[in-house]
């Protein structure tokens, strides 16, 4: 008893917010650069000796986390949090292990593998972790990089990697157009020997930034039509500066916030180009959105939006990390709507707390969509049916992902009362300064952090 009394204690006392729902959202802000981007630029300036600047950086907690990745492996880093600006430069690689209590955090490591084999010809990565939303592995990333030259041999929770002959160009064809495994092979293959050609590749605009950055860098690469990637290796890469894209995942949940709360916001940077299919979606909801060269206003009316039909895909289909904001949204809607996720196997876990606020979801393993779907005839509840409009009320709320977490807040903006949501660092480490933002709206947001 004493044991559960310190825990009760303890999860007290524990950084959270109180979220008093029912305030709509009115005004402006700014969104942060893509935090989906700066990781993986930051890991390619390793491929030079020279400095790399990076403008419009998000200053949160997974580029923090890379950052001292970067350094462990002898990176100067300069970061001026006033203008959003970070420099790196890693004149020599000075350690080529990760170390376990950075890279065992999230699956950002792996990406080293290609810059420190091309740079001191070894590295040793630990396995990685991440976050709770089911099995992610880096098969991908293995395959590919073998097929390029690298020997790659597990032991004692580290894949030990070399490359004899250096890393060469090869064609690779990913069973899947994963995102991380495709920004793996681009860094890999940009000081590689010959040509590499990865099939089936990824082409999410946070990728096409990458691309944009190597270029910079010296490196030649071209995207093809049938989602081919080609790189011409080239023997060197030099220094660069480049700004980066907006968050489309900030985007996409202020804006959703906006509708939950029948309010009106500017969001200044936000780009249509990276949000096409987000935008068409709201307009088969009849949401307003009005957009201009400088950003983009999303407008709630009174009117309660119909139930639609929904499923995640690669790029440019729907997005996987927009399926949790937009499934908030489907529970204000009027009807049954139906969301099929393709991507990941097991993204629907944080539904059982909106099920507790007063949702109205059902979970099955069938696939009820038309999108091919690696899942189908599996037995993982990857098809969600939505019933709406169901009033939300306040709940505790504790958060395993950066995404879910983030449909929580969505969730306690819109509900009756105050929700005290917990593991608000998932949430710090993928967005920059949320609350402060959605306070600036008008939100009743309050962090409580325990005394020193």
């Amino acid at each position: 008893m004493l044991t559960q009394s310190v825990e009760r204690e303890a999860e007290h006392i524990a950084p959270h917010y109180l979220i008093t729902g029912g305030q709509p959202l009115h005004g402006e802000v700014k969104l942060s650069g893509a935090k989906n981007a700066v990781t993986k630029m930051l890991i390619a300036s390793l491929l030079t000796a020279e400095t790399c600047t990076l403008r419009n950086v998000p200053l949160l907690g997974d580029m923090e986390l890379t950052m001292k990745l970067c350094q462990d492996f002898g990176s100067q880093v300069h970061l001026d949090r006033e203008t959003h600006t970070l420099s790196i430069c890693t004149e020599e690689i000075t350690n080529p292990v990760v170390s376990r209590s950075v890279g065992g955090l999230n699956r950002i490591c792996v990406l080293t593998a290609g810059p420190l084999l091309h740079r001191s010809g070894k590295a040793s990565i630990p396995m990685p972790g991440g976050d709770r939303i089911g099995p992610r592995p880096i098969d991908f990333h293995i395959q590919g990089l073998q097929l390029m030259g690298a020997e790659i041999e597990a032991s004692d929770g580290y894949y030990h990697c070399t490359a004899p002959k250096g890393l060469h160009g090869a064609t690779i064809t990913l069973p899947f157009p994963s995102v991380m495994a495709t920004e793996n092979l681009l860094i890999a293959a940009s000081l590689a020997d010959g040509v590499t050609i990865i099939e089936n590749a990824a082409q999410e605009p946070e990728i096409v930034d990458l691309i944009k950055l190597l270029q910079k860098m010296g490196a030649i690469i071209e995207m093809r039509v049938d989602r081919r990637i080609v790189i011409d290796g080239v023997p060197s890469l030099h220094g660069a500066r480049h700004t980066l894209l907006s968050d489309r995942n900030e985007a996409v949940s202020l804006a959703i916030a906006t509708y939950l709360t029948h309010g009106n916001v500017y969001l200044r940077g936000a780009q249509q180009d990276t949000l096409l299919t987000f935008l068409n979606t709201l307009s088969k909801m009849r949401l307003r959105f009005e957009i201009d060269d400088e950003g983009i206003r999303f407008i709630a009316d009174a009117a309660i939006p119909p139930a639609i039909s929904l499923e995640t895909d690669v790029h440019p289909g729907f997005m996987t990390d927009w399926q949790q904001p937009f499934t908030i949204l489907l529970t204000q809607a009027a009807g049954m709507s139906v969301v099929h996720e393709t991507i990941y196997e097991d993204r629907f876990g944080y539904t059982s707390a909106l099920i507790r606020m007063g949702a109205h979801i059902g979970l099955y393993p069938k696939c009820l969509g038309e999108v091919p779907c690696r899942f189908r005839e599996k037995q993982h509840k990857h098809s969600c049916v939505v019933s709406g409009p169901t009033p939300l009320k306040a709940a505790r709320l504790d958060i395993p992902d950066i995404r879910a977490g983030c449909s929580y807040i969505l969730a306690a903006l819109c509900a009756e009362g105050t929700s005290e949501v917990y593991g608000i660092e998932h949430i710090e480490r993928g967005y920059e300064g949320l609350d402060e933002k959605l306070r600036s709206l008008g939100a009743h947001i309050e962090k409580v952090t325990p005394d020193a």
